[in-house]
């Protein structure tokens, strides 16, 4: 089994329990982590009104004082998903209206979906269709953002679903 880094391995748990609440939601999988030298698509998925899903992953974890720094707060979640084994099934999911910047640290999950990564995704999407012709047929398309906050202390995930987002490329 591959030695994943800790931001690796928070990002599957990530995935993982977006994968949980997308088929909760009514969607199936088609496709997970597509992988092309110029870009990743995180999860393909169709809903039941059999439009395409192309849905771009991003997490931070949350639940910590605002009074702990920054390297205290790494090693307390890097001790807490070495010492126990996270699944997706571990996390009760919650579902987020607001933005996802808990405890006012300004940083929101789906803002790391920048103009590279975007430019980067929207290849991978131009391969994916190419190649996978017949899954594709004449259905519809769009680009989903899942924003995961990751509570490990409260083994509680919050979603926020952002459908159909528009790329400025």
């Amino acid at each position: 089994m591959p030695q994943y880094s800790e931001k690796r391995r928070i990002g599957n748990i990530a995935e993982d329990v977006s994968v949980v609440f997308l088929v909760k939601s009514g969607h199936m999988v088609l496709d997970r982590n597509y992988l092309k030298k110029w870009g990743e698509l995180d999860i393909v998925s169709v809903d039941r009104s059999d439009t395409i899903h192309f849905i771009e992953v991003k997490s931070k974890t949350i639940g910590f004082s605002r009074e702990m720094n920054i390297d205290n707060t790494q090693n307390l979640v890097s001790r807490q998903v070495s010492q126990k084994s996270f699944t997706a099934n571990t996390f009760k999911i919650e579902l987020s209206r607001e933005s996802i910047d808990e405890e006012s640290d300004g940083y929101r999950p789906e803002d790391n979906v920048h103009y590279f990564k975007q430019k980067r995704m929207m290849r991978a999407i131009e391969s994916y269709i190419m190649e996978n012709e017949s899954k594709m047929g004449d259905r519809e398309w769009q680009i989903d953002v899942l924003a995961v906050a990751l509570d490990f202390s409260r083994e509680t995930a919050i979603m926020r679903h952002i459908e159909n987002v528009i790329f400025d490329i």
